[in-house]
């Protein structure tokens, strides 16, 4: 398998990566979702907002899934239940991204491996605002 979980290898997905979709931002500010997305935008990230109920999060234009993104994506960061991942792993393995985040709690190991039998990194259970700050007070 191909889980990062060393913060080197972090840092340096972190450093090579700018586009960031997240699956399941809310548009509730006290949630921890949004609260991420706004500390990656502040940190100079492009955030594609990824939730089917809204029409924009943050101002910026919500898609309702992963398949629905035109252009690039680096990685695909998820805030969904566990035993909601696989689906949004089987449409994010056919985009360009380069690895699949499975937020603080988020465990999936059958997404992991899928996600990984197609060339994508895969990190779980870990926070990337978390990492990122980590990574940065370091510096």
């Amino acid at each position: 398998m191909f889980i990062l979980n060393q913060m080197s290898d972090i840092r340096q997905l972190l450093a090579a990566s700018s586009i960031i979709a997240m699956v399941g931002l809310s548009p509730k500010t006290q949630r921890p979702s949004n609260k991420v997305a706004r500390y990656l935008i502040n940190a100079g990230y492009t955030i594609i907002p990824v939730n089917p109920g809204q029409e924009t999060i943050l101002g910026l234009q919500c898609y309702p899934d992963i398949g629905s993104i035109p252009g690039d994506i680096d990685i695909v960061d998820i805030f969904r239940r566990s035993e909601e991942v696989k689906p949004i792993v089987e449409q994010a393995v056919q985009t360009s991204c380069s690895a699949i985040w499975m937020q603080e709690g988020v465990v999936n190991h059958e997404a992991a491996e899928l996600a990984i039998q197609h060339g994508k990194k895969v990190i779980m259970d870990r926070c990337i605002k978390v990492d990122h700050s980590t990574i940065h007070s370091e510096q």
